[in-house]
């Protein structure tokens, strides 16, 4: 034991000694600082060191403490730059480059956060090209985790131009967002870019700022066992690898060659599921084979292949050559395939589809087709198929699950957004919600503690909060139906409630068939209105309507709205969609209705006594159609709550 406790000694006195001047990595090459507000800087050195920050000609100094912190605080800056600023000891200097001033934003939530430009470089082809915004820049927070305590800094990152290809890893709505504020402003706009795919939202609160629901700080005190989550981890990776792993016949008998001759091989379409097709409770391995004609136009040249999307993972072989895969099924494949790929005629392509759970196979609406230049051949219709492997369903009541980490509580808050907390910002973005959809009584609470907490944090009570709601998504359901997914949106709209927030609607912009809808441009700008009333108090509408309150008058309910703006109305034209009545037994119909100056009348035949009325509350509703003058949608709203 004294062995141990003179070895860590040691080691900390080495590391005491040999410090020396660092800053954190937002703190570096082409940094935008937040205008008109003071400036934090900080770093660590040694105990004692004397710090000395030289910014706009001015010094500013301070000397780190015993644990070998510093930070100073520099005056409030208008926008402007490029500047230099140089941060010394005795021994080192830091010289920081091309720095700018202008508006911070803390850009943070789940995949539709993350979803970079690049993904969606069909749909924004020309965007990207035209990327020209030196003063909109990106720092892209890395996927980090901790459950016991929160960090002060993060392993790497930089920030970022909106030049060129170097805006293709900008988060898609992020950008669209910044290059509103920066067009209308002309000042430099900053993007700190904190958010992982298929997160809960309890993962991006600080201990502090958890509310009381069960299990949620238990949790969190159990996950500071580090021994007990590598321990669990471990045992089920152990239990997954004494699986008997069924073997793919097609990879051993090589399906994918061109030497290959198919037998016993049945037709399926394409797109489309096989448990639509014939095909019952196969969760494994099916092999998809098609010849394709080739134009002697597409030879020699580079082409594309877009395989919509897969459940679950894939891989693509043309002519025997293995041209692209994914893991898993939210990405569209989008595969480029080499100039000596193709041949003139008849050529062979096959796809490995695994699929683990659920349905699986190629999602319909979405496109299928190879195309060069101005060839494009379509891939839709009568393939072959045949399976390659049968998964068996375990229902082994010895399977050890493994603990994701990103998904713990504390764990994102600790390593992706603490080490930011003494970076000044303007506001905070946040576009999450998926993965808490089952969980919608806990999210109205967790939302409004999750803004507490940044506040608390960032030191500023009235910091702007600007947040989407989760767009449509899913079947349609062409009756009125109960809905996780509307719970959910309501319980975003609860958090409006809390001072200086602003939610933006997106429940037109979603797709039935992708949980990550193409279209970022329209939740960027959306994002931009709010900002514009709620951060610079321009005279702006930025919201669609919302339902103000209800009145049962005769045989009809009278919804009275807020933020009509010049006016209610449909966006088509047609009567209000997705709107349904109930007498007291909640049996809800599609209703009639009309619009009157700021209030809709809701009516239906053979409700004599109604109650409650709903609009827009399903996963994906069909039409919802209302809007104000100005455009925006109407959030979705329920009365029988």
């Amino acid at each position: 034991m004294k062995k141990v406790f003179f070895l860590l000694f040691f080691v900390s006195f080495y590391l005491k000694i040999n410090a020396q001047l660092r800053l954190p990595k937002l703190v570096s090459d082409g940094m935008i600082l937040q205008r008109q507000t003071p400036l934090k800087v900080w770093g660590w050195d040694n105990e004692g060191a004397k710090i000395q920050v030289k910014f706009q000609n001015k010094i500013y100094k301070t000397v780190a403490s015993k644990s070998g912190n510093w930070q100073l605080t520099l005056p409030t800056f208008e926008a402007g730059g490029p500047y230099q600023m140089e941060v010394s000891d005795a021994k080192t200097k830091i010289t920081i480059n091309d720095v700018l001033i202008g508006d911070v934003w803390f850009c943070s939530g789940q995949s539709n956060m993350v979803h970079q430009l690049n993904i969606h470089d069909v749909t924004y082809a020309k965007e990207i090209a035209e990327a020209n915004f030196p003063q909109i820049r990106q720092f892209w927070v890395p996927t980090l985790t901790n459950t016991v305590s929160a960090q002060e800094d993060i392993p790497n990152g930089q920030w970022k131009k909106a030049v060129g290809e170097e805006v293709r890893p900008f988060s898609a709505v992020a950008y669209f967002f910044a290059k509103k504020l920066h067009q209308k402003y002309q000042i430099p706009i900053g993007i700190i870019n904190a958010s992982v795919g298929g997160t809960p939202i309890e993962a991006w609160i600080s201990e502090g700022g958890l509310p009381e629901i069960p299990n949620i700080k238990e949790l969190v005190n159990k996950n500071k066992d580090t021994a007990r989550i590598n321990e669990t981890n471990r045992k089920s990776l152990e239990y997954s690898r004494s699986l008997p792993q069924p073997s793919d016949e097609g990879m051993m008998g090589k399906w994918y060659e061109t030497t290959y001759v198919p037998k016993n091989w049945k037709n399926i379409n394409v797109p489309g599921y096989w448990e639509d097709q014939g095909i019952r409770n196969l969760d494994g391995i099916v092999w998809y084979r098609k010849e394709v004609n080739i134009p002697a136009s597409m030879i020699g040249r580079k082409a594309k292949v877009f395989l919509g999307r897969i459940v679950d993972a894939d891989e693509l072989y043309i002519n025997g050559k293995r041209v692209g895969s994914t893991g898993y099924m939210y990405p569209q494949r989008r595969y480029a395939v080499a100039s000596d790929i193709l041949k003139e005629g008849v050529n062979t392509f096959v796809v490995r589809v695994t699929n683990n759970g659920g349905k699986g196979g190629f999602v319909p609406d979405k496109p299928y087709c190879i195309f060069s230049e101005k060839d494009t051949i379509d891939l839709k219709g009568t393939w072959q198929y045949k399976v390659g492997a049968v998964f068996q369903r375990q229902n082994n009541p010895n399977t050890v699950s493994p603990i994701s980490l990103q998904n713990q509580p504390t764990a994102l808050y600790n390593a992706m957004v603490a080490h930011a907390i003494p970076y000044a910002i303007k506001g905070i973005c946040w576009y999450q919600g998926e993965t808490n959809t089952g969980k919608s009584v806990e999210y109205a609470q967790l939302l409004p503690a999750l803004i507490k907490d940044w506040r608390q944090k960032w030191n500023n009570t009235s910091l702007p909060f600007l947040y989407v709601q989760l767009p449509g998504f899913m079947d349609y359901d062409y009756l009125p139906s109960e809905s996780s997914w509307a719970v959910l949106r309501e319980s975003q709209a609860k958090a409006l409630s809390v001072p200086n927030t602003a939610m933006t609607v997106a429940i037109d912009l979603g797709e039935w068939n992708d949980i990550h809808p193409d279209n970022k441009k329209d939740v960027g700008e959306r994002l931009a209105l709010s900002a514009l009333k709620l951060a610079y108090h321009e005279n702006v509408i930025h919201s669609g309507p919302s339902l103000l309150s209800s009145e049962i008058k005769d045989q009809q309910i009278i919804l009275t709205f807020d933020n009509i703006g010049s006016g209610l109305k449909t966006k088509d034209g047609e009567p209000i969609g997705d709107l349904a009545i109930a007498g007291a037994d909640k049996k809800f119909v599609w209703s009639k209705s009309k619009i009157e100056g700021n209030k809709i009348i809701v009516w239906a035949e053979g409700i004599s006594n109604p109650k409650f009325v709903r609009y827009a509350w399903s996963d994906n509703p069909i039409n919802p159609n209302l809007i104000n003058a100005e455009g925006l949608p109407a959030s979705p709203f329920r009365t029988d709550n």
